[in-house]
């Protein structure tokens, strides 16, 4: 399996001006992986294949799954064959001490982050406000979001993926994961923050290529980020928590501007 995800070539007819022709084209490739937590299912969601196991015990930590029990292993399917399932079902292990899970109503999409769970104020309440860090430089902040672009290799390819990644307060860029969802994406980076032993992820920025939407904000703050960075535009709920969780929340991030919706007020 690509450590970068996986596309898949397939001939399209091309039309334009001077006519149609057929050539080779990249395409995503979007498959379902069923998340299990000491073989208990907890949730299925639409995914690019690689890098699964950051996503599963990602999605854990961010739902609060674990509850504070540390991860002791991660396979593909607890029960057969991991190509029986085609490797589409990974399983997150704790030795039975993290509380049996309760799953969610439905399937988890590539686009949906808390489906079918309408518990906001309880996935809020069990976090603490983070420590207050000082505010990455202005000029670092406006070159995290080219500097990721210029490594986002499988959209480069297709066009058609979402890209999360972890950056300093001098603007390099630690992680970077890709993925068909955009939360699936969050989720990959913070699994690996995890199973590296490197939470909470304190000083630490996060940078997404979507909307700064609540679920990017709870999951940022979740993994203890001190910083959340969007190349587009967050919601007011996303706002309310980010100043709730002590986290700095840029939106509109380009070279020259930004808009800073948290903290509320920059201090003299």
């Amino acid at each position: 399996m690509a450590a970068r995800g996986r596309s898949e070539t397939i001939i399209v007819t091309t039309v334009t001006a001077g006519g149609a022709r057929r050539e080779p084209d990249a395409v995503v490739v979007e498959e379902p992986m069923t998340i299990q937590l000491d073989g208990v299912v907890v949730a299925t969601t639409m995914r690019t294949p690689g890098h699964d196991y950051e996503l599963a015990a990602g999605f854990c930590f961010g739902d609060g799954l674990l509850a504070g029990f540390p991860v002791t292993g991660v396979r593909y399917c607890a029960n057969g064959s991991a190509a029986d399932s085609h490797w589409n079902v990974v399983t997150v292990d704790t030795g039975g001490r993290a509380p049996t899970p309760r799953p969610r109503v439905g399937n988890t999409t590539s686009s949906c982050g808390l489906c079918g769970n309408d518990a906001i104020e309880d996935l809020c309440t069990r976090l603490t406000a983070l420590p207050v860090t000082p505010l990455v430089a202005f000029d670092v902040l406006g070159r995290v979001p080219s500097t990721v672009l210029a490594d986002q290799r499988l959209f480069d390819a297709t066009g058609a993926v979402h890209a999360a990644a972890v950056f300093t307060a001098a603007g390099e860029v630690l992680i970077l994961r890709e993925d068909v969802g955009r939360h699936n994406a969050v989720d990959k980076v913070v699994g690996r923050l995890l199973l590296d032993g490197k939470l909470p992820a304190t000083g630490l920025g996060l940078f997404v290529s979507g909307r700064a939407s609540f679920e990017m904000v709870q999951k940022a703050w979740a993994a203890g980020f001190s910083t959340l960075l969007s190349v587009s535009a967050p919601t007011a709920l996303a706002v309310h928590t980010a100043r709730r969780a002590n986290m700095a929340l840029a939106g509109f991030v380009s070279a020259d501007r930004l808009n800073l919706y948290a903290p509320e007020r920059l201090q003299p």
